[in-house]
């Protein structure tokens, strides 16, 4: 568990101690020691992991614009790190959720197993084995890649049913996001093929939710009676932000809450992860009023954790994505203005927007117009109407009112902030890979 496989040219093996599970664990600080705040040095109860998918730097930049100050983590910024595979310099979230979760690296579309198929134990588990209480929650299916990585072992990314079934298994408390689906067997329209793990987890003493308001009406769940937490709130993955409110299905932060709310009860501690999942999606798809949305909702659940923490004084919070999504960029076009507010005004999704287009996409003008609040040129329209993918030109046309341009519709190996508040958050001062951060929350936790 946590074996240190090396950094490539530039990223230097800082040090390596702590023996966890028998196994060497390198703790890295790339700040001196005479830097430090020997004060802040006390043991870590809980860590809640915050995982904006997708997210870099240039998010950070562009969030800040939009948003017209400062995010709430802004004044927390501790170091970056690297983000390649054991088989690609860019990574997929499968093997970035990996090494984030293992502190090993491996291969794209591998979940929990090194590049040989071995298991790697996780932090989560190892957190669990030191009789501290486990939580994942997702604005995704619950089963996605980087939560997977934290509480299953499957060779593909892809076998979120197997996923499913190893969260019951390895009994995390609360589990908390989209995917129903991959918990129902085909005989109740789901995807398992027999299993009904709904069914299961019930046996298992879960009390099963799936709307905003049962989810908030649970927030007393006893851990020490062996009560547990399901909330799925959609069949796939929950609506993107935007969309939200016409769904009956909470809020990130909503989710945090109450996850943060049931696990504290633990006197042992807890581990939470908690993925702004759909913030990648918009990446990929150069939406950048999708984006700026989620990260606002992101921004929200961080909130949340960092209350708890300021209250709690033990607790780590740990803000870090796995990789960059769409190469986003600050500015665009040539111009010396960034005009990110604007998307204030976006109230849809390029996708769903151009669902709202008749045949012959005569009524751009008026779509636009209502969802974005953009008086388009005659320009901008023609490019939408004479499109292949129209909600790709719509998205386009969003990015470069804003000024922000996109260099891919993939990931990137772009180097990721972290940023950290709490007991020994500076430990995550400077260069760092993304195989450290479970390294360092692990010491910082003393779990045996």
């Amino acid at each position: 568990m946590f074996n240190n496989l090396g950094k490539k040219l530039g990223v230097v093996a800082l040090s390596a101690g702590l023996v966890l599970s028998g196994l060497s664990l390198g703790a890295v600080d790339a700040k001196p020691e005479h830097a430090r705040n020997k004060g802040n040095n006390k043991k870590v109860e809980n860590v809640i992991y915050m995982i904006p998918d997708g997210f870099s730097s240039d998010y950070a930049s562009n969030y800040r614009v939009y948003k017209g100050e400062d995010a709430v983590w802004d004044a927390h910024l501790k170091g970056m790190f690297t983000t390649y595979s054991a088989n690609s310099d860019i990574t997929d979230s499968a093997a970035a959720g990996t090494a984030m979760a293992t502190g090993n690296k491996t291969n794209n579309g591998v979940v929990g197993l090194d590049p040989e198929g071995n298991e790697l134990q996780t932090i989560l588990e190892a957190a669990q084995e030191n009789g501290k209480a486990s939580g994942l929650v997702a604005t995704s299916t619950i089963t996605h890649a980087t939560p997977a990585s934290f509480a299953s072992h499957v060779e593909s990314r892809n076998n979120e049913t197997k996923i499913a079934e190893q969260y019951l298994a390895n009994e995390v408390d609360v589990i908390l996001g989209g995917g129903k689906d991959n918990f129902l067997p085909v005989s109740k329209g789901g995807n398992q093929e027999e299993l009904d793990l709904i069914k299961q987890a019930e046996e298992q003493g879960y009390e099963f939710v799936e709307t905003r308001d049962e989810l908030l009406e649970n927030k007393d769940i006893k851990l020490r009676k062996g009560e547990k937490l399901l909330g799925l709130f959609a069949n796939g993955a929950l609506a993107p932000e935007l969309h939200r409110d016409e769904t009956e299905e909470p809020s990130l932060a909503e989710m945090t809450e109450v996850a943060i709310d049931i696990l504290e009860e633990n006197k042992k501690g807890f581990f939470l992860v908690v993925e702004g999942s759909q913030i990648d999606w918009a990446g990929h798809a150069n939406d950048a009023g999708y984006a700026m949305s989620d990260v606002a909702a992101f921004e929200e659940a961080v909130e949340e954790a960092i209350e708890f923490a300021e209250e709690d004084g033990k607790t780590l919070v740990v803000v870090a994505g796995d990789h960059d999504t769409g190469g986003m960029t600050t500015g665009s076009k040539g111009s010396m203005e960034l005009n990110a507010a604007v998307l204030q005004d976006v109230t849809a999704t390029g996708d769903f927007m151009a669902a709202q287009l008749n045949e012959d996409r005569s009524n751009v003008r008026e779509v636009l117009a209502k969802y974005t609040g953009f008086d388009l040129t005659n320009e901008e329209v023609q490019a939408i109407q004479d499109a292949s993918n129209a909600a790709f030109a719509i998205n386009t046309v969003v990015s470069d009112r804003a000024n922000i341009g996109w260099t891919s519709t993939n990931h990137t190996g772009a180097d990721i902030p972290v940023y950290a508040y709490g007991p020994q958050a500076e430990k995550f001062v400077g260069f760092l890979d993304n195989t450290d951060l479970p390294k360092i929350m692990a010491k910082a936790m003393k779990l045996k």
